[in-house]
C-alpha cells in the first residue's frame, strides 16, 4: 500500500464507528447493529474469509458509498441508521476481527 492510507490510517476511523455505534440507544441500535452484520457479510463477500488488515484497508480504499445503499435497503424506516461514519467504521471494524493477523484487539506481525 505504498503512497496510499494504509490500515494504520484506518483502524482509528474502524474502532470510532464501532465506539459510536455502542452508544446508541434502541430502536436506533437494533436497526444499526442489522445494517453493520450485513455490512460484515458484504465484506466477506467482498475480501474473503481468509485476509489480511492490509486487504482489508484495500477495500475501504476502493469506495464505501455500497455501504450506504445498504443502509438504506436493510433499514428503510429508519435513517438514522444510514450514518456512514457509524456503519462504515463499525462494519469494517467487526470484520477486521477475522483478519488472519488480528488478534487480542491488535495487529500481529510474523517473522519471515
Amino acid at each position: 500500500m505504498s503512497q496510499q492510507i494504509g490500515f494504520d490510517q484506518l483502524v482509528g476511523l474502524w474502532e470510532d464507528g464501532q465506539a459510536r455505534l455502542a452508544a446508541l440507544t434502541n430502536p436506533e441500535r437494533n436497526a444499526t447493529e442489522r445494517v453493520v452484520d450485513e455490512i460484515a457479510a458484504e465484506l466477506r463477500r467482498r475480501v474473503g474469509s481468509r485476509f489480511t488488515t492490509d486487504q482489508l484497508a484495500e477495500e475501504y480504499m476502493r469506495g464505501t458509498d455500497w455501504c450506504f445503499d445498504l443502509a438504506m435497503r436493510v433499514a428503510p424506516g429508519t435513517p438514522e441508521a444510514w450514518d456512514v461514519s457509524v456503519i462504515v467504521g463499525a462494519g469494517f471494524a467487526r470484520y477486521m476481527r477475522r483478519a488472519s493477523d488480528w488478534g487480542g484487539g491488535r495487529r500481529l506481525y510474523y517473522e519471515e
